[in-house]
């Protein structure tokens, strides 16, 4: 199961990306030859008006062929004969849509599981809290001067303050009332008064809470690709299919949530690691288009595709060379 589950979610990645560049050039006029899932011979193949559609044998990645892409083509309605907006569009698209494939499955996580709200579901006992009087269905309203609206303004109240007793306004019953509620410590270090939230499903905080997680997740990445590259960050950290493949085992364990978070974030670290600025990765591609649009054809379509290749292999050794790294990990 550990296997399928890892097959499963690289399929459903890469599908999504090459959905993006597909739906993008079909979008703009753009010819697209093949539009494939998997690498290797092909297993079933059919071809609808100008595109063959395939699934091939080993489900380590997949493509979206089109028309003078790599190589010069005269055809009207080829990748290179397109202006720079729609190519720049196909390339971009499929790292967009990894991002939104992100945030749409941590928000469903967040809705599926609820967002805390800022009414008191219980209260600990032996705890300040309820040591003042505060009551299951207390909806809190104020901290101090600060308005509350939701739990995390609870918590920075809380955590932000610096007397040893707080006043807090909570409504019960449609009255407010208000109770001196002294500040205790967890064994973590934090500030805490002993109360755990309700927690109501709610698509639209679910989609904005959804949205900042993956933001938050993808400024820590691209904090840590610029310490892989600086060496701060060592390239043993590096994992790659094999890894990949455990870690997806082990957080299946604990089930959905977690393996949904997983898919999230492998989705969201192929965003931005396509969008990287070298050679056969969207980002490079990205980037010759930019060149060209000041040195017209100095660079020709064919002498790119072979700079695309070059990177493609060494991309090949640095997954070679972190797959042998992840058997010794987690195998041997």
């Amino acid at each position: 199961m550990m296997i399928v589950y890892a097959v499963l979610i690289f399929c459903l990645l890469i599908f999504v990306h090459e959905l993006g560049h597909f739906v993008s050039a079909k979008a703009v006029g753009i010819r697209v030859n093949e539009f494939a899932l998997g690498m290797g011979p092909q297993l079933i193949h059919f071809k609808r008006g100008e595109t063959e559609y395939s699934l091939r044998a080993f489900p380590i990645g997949g493509y979206c062929k089109m028309e003078g892409e790599d190589e010069e083509s005269k055809d009207a309605s080829a990748f290179n004969n397109k202006a720079f907006p729609a190519k720049a569009l196909v390339v971009v698209a499929g790292s967009v849509m990894n991002l939104i494939l992100a945030i749409l499955i941590l928000s469903a996580v967040l809705f599926a599981v609820g967002m805390p709200t800022n009414t008191v579901k219980e209260l600990s006992p032996d705890l300040p809290a309820v040591k003042a009087g505060m009551l299951p269905g207390d909806q809190i309203v104020q901290i101090e001067d600060q308005v509350i609206r939701e739990w995390n303004d609870i918590i920075d109240a809380i955590g932000n303050s610096k007397e040893p007793t707080l006043t807090v306004v909570a409504e019960r019953d449609g009255e407010r009332l208000s109770f001196e509620v002294d500040v205790a410590e967890a064994e973590d270090g934090r500030k805490i008064i002993g109360i755990t939230p309700d927690y109501a499903k709610s698509p639209g905080k679910a989609l904005i809470y959804g949205t900042q997680s993956t933001v938050e997740m993808g400024v820590k990445m691209v904090e840590i690709i610029g310490q892989l590259i600086t060496g701060e960050v060592s390239t043993d950290n590096l994992t790659g299919p094999v890894g990949i493949v455990y870690m997806v085992g082990d957080t299946a364990k604990l089930g959905w949530i977690y393996l949904a978070q997983l898919t999230a974030l492998i989705s969201l670290n192929l965003a931005i690691v396509n969008m990287l600025p070298f050679p056969a990765l969207d980002g490079g591609r990205l980037l010759f288009l930019i060149i060209r649009i000041f040195t017209g054809k100095t660079i020709s379509d064919e002498t790119e595709g072979k700079i695309h290749f070059v990177g493609l292999m060494l991309l090949f050794g640095l997954m070679i060379y972190i797959t042998f790294q992840d058997v010794g990990r987690f195998i041997l």
